[in-house]
């Protein structure tokens, strides 16, 4: 069986030999979750453990690159990393990740949200947009339902863009309800002379 002849650490990688060969260059963490040291001999059992260990660091750095540029659901954050990653080390990967608070599907409905609001879109948009993410459906209400209301939002749309029909197509075609875009026309709109 080969034996680990040396471990050099550098930065967070650690280059092992055996039996006096570099043999490979490993994470930090996954030589210390496997208890790699000098002496040690690979049989079949360390090595499937050293390779479960790299797939779930693997894993971890793939979402780490993935929530670095932007915040995500547990479910679109699982998609991502369906690509290349295998299914177990993603899920642990999740869960590690959803329990110490990294990924946070609340606190994702709540800034995509009022990211929505602010750029002039109305709850019925917002609901569909945070359905489509993945979200759950109490957790995009409870999102919703924080905003400001609808009608104010549509108030301020109205009070920049002016009334008209104009306005009102404008309001409708962003998800707003029928009373916010009936307030977008002119007083009188639709009745005969």
């Amino acid at each position: 069986m080969p034996t680990v002849t040396a471990l050099r650490a550098r930065r967070s990688r650690v280059h092992v030999e055996l039996d006096g060969s570099a043999w490979r260059t490993l994470p930090l963490e996954v030589v210390g979750r496997t208890g790699l040291r000098v002496g040690l001999e690979l049989d079949r059992p360390r090595l499937r453990l050293l390779r479960r260990e790299l797939r779930r660091s693997e894993a971890l750095a793939v979402a780490g690159r993935a929530l670095r540029v932007r915040d995500l659901s547990a479910q679109a954050l699982e998609q991502r990393l369906a690509r290349d990653v295998a299914p177990a080390a993603r899920d642990e990967a999740v869960a590690v990740l959803t329990r110490a608070g990294v990924v946070d599907d609340r606190r994702v409905a709540e800034n995509r949200a009022a990211a929505l609001a602010a750029r002039g879109y109305g709850d019925a948009a917002i609901h569909h947009d945070l359905l489509r993410r993945g979200l759950e459906p109490d957790e995009v209400a409870a999102a919703v339902a924080q905003l400001e209301p609808e009608a104010t939002r549509a108030a301020e749309l109205v009070a920049r863009r002016g009334r008209g029909l104009k306005t009102a197509r404008y309001l409708a075609s962003h998800g707003f309800g029928e009373d916010a875009c009936a307030s977008a026309l002119e007083p009188g709109f639709g009745q005969d002379p």
